[in-house]
């Protein structure tokens, strides 16, 4: 699957178009909509389910040097507010932020991000560390891995610094149950 495949099949769910246009409007700093909405969608229109089939929710990551809670927190609301027609769950975080809070969270160190970028090759599988935002006229995506994964339903460890077994196998068993067709690559 290459990029442009990914992008079509991802924005097929108008959920994610709607955000990604969204973030434009609002002009939020380095914002991305990433993850499982978009891999999962994708997942969900190969394996011919209903595009919002099994997505918890949609996160929105943009990096904002105002690392405060209140400036985080009025993100949050004005999108909540702008987005709330979707009835669905959008989680935004400043990823400049993340730093601050996660230790406490995780019990894992998680040295300061540059960009939202760093958050997204963060993810705790390969297979969902993908981003998209709209700049102007065209979609950006993020990829580091590509999209191998992604077009053949395989769940991958990222054995990052924040990489945790108990967490990938959760999410790992979460997503089996749901789209039986996956393949898990055991975490070594």
């Amino acid at each position: 699957m290459d990029e442009a495949r990914f992008l079509a099949l991802a924005l097929k769910n108008p959920v994610n178009l709607t955000i990604v246009d969204e973030l434009q409007r609002l002009a939020l700093p380095d914002a991305w909509l990433v993850s499982g909405c978009l891999v999962q969608t994708v997942w969900n229109a190969l394996t011919g389910r209903a595009l919002d089939h099994g997505i918890a929710d949609y996160d929105v990551f943009y990096f904002d040097p105002d690392t405060s809670w209140e400036a985080e927190d009025a993100v949050i609301r004005s999108l909540q507010a702008r987005l709330a027609h979707l009835g669905v769950t959008v989680e935004a975080r400043n990823q400049a932020r993340v730093h601050l809070w996660y230790p406490g969270k995780h019990g894992l160190p998680y040295p300061p991000l540059t960009c939202s970028t760093d958050g997204i090759d963060r993810f705790l599988t390969q297979n969902t560390q993908v981003g998209v935002r709209r700049i102007g006229d065209h979609f950006d995506v993020y990829s580091p891995h590509g999209f191998g994964d992604v077009a053949s339903l395989i769940a991958r460890p990222n054995p990052g610094p924040n990489f945790s077994a108990a967490n990938y196998a959760v999410k790992a068993a979460r997503w089996k149950a749901l789209w039986p067709e996956l393949t898990v690559i055991a975490a070594e």
